[in-house]
């Protein structure tokens, strides 16, 4: 992928706040969004800004340590949930505001099930007989 189809830091910052990219960077769009490795920068997207509150806790709750890591725990674990739950949800609303076809999200799992039905008519011959009287 040539430079001028991968965005700025400013497009990228944009991007990452929820604005549209150009056209010319469908292709780029598209590969965050479903390509390889696309739910692990969504959730390390969703939880990286809110380390410094971590942080935070960590340094300004007295107590002994579990106590500022326990309730660290208590705040991470909603957010995770949430993230995962809603992923596809917002990646599907990325998908339609840069113009893209919201489909792109079942690819890999429509291409699974035809490779499981592939396999399955090869294994039992459907589709090979013209007619068994049923």
């Amino acid at each position: 992928m040539s430079d001028q189809h991968k965005p700025s830091a400013t497009q990228y910052l944009g991007y990452l706040f929820g604005r549209t990219l150009p056209d010319s960077m469908q292709e780029w769009v598209r590969n965050d969004l479903v390509g390889p490795g696309s739910s692990v920068r969504y959730v390390l997207r969703f939880t990286l800004p809110l380390i410094p509150i971590f942080v935070a806790f960590y340094l300004l709750v007295p107590g002994e340590r579990w106590i500022p890591l326990a309730m660290m725990a208590l705040l991470l674990l909603p957010v995770l949930y949430f993230a995962v739950a809603l992923m596809n949800i917002y990646r599907r609303h990325r998908l339609l505001a840069h113009g893209l076809d919201a489909d792109l999200l079942n690819e890999r799992a429509q291409r699974r099930a035809a490779r499981t039905r592939d396999d399955y008519e090869s294994r039992h011959g459907r589709g090979e007989q013209s007619g068994t009287g049923r």
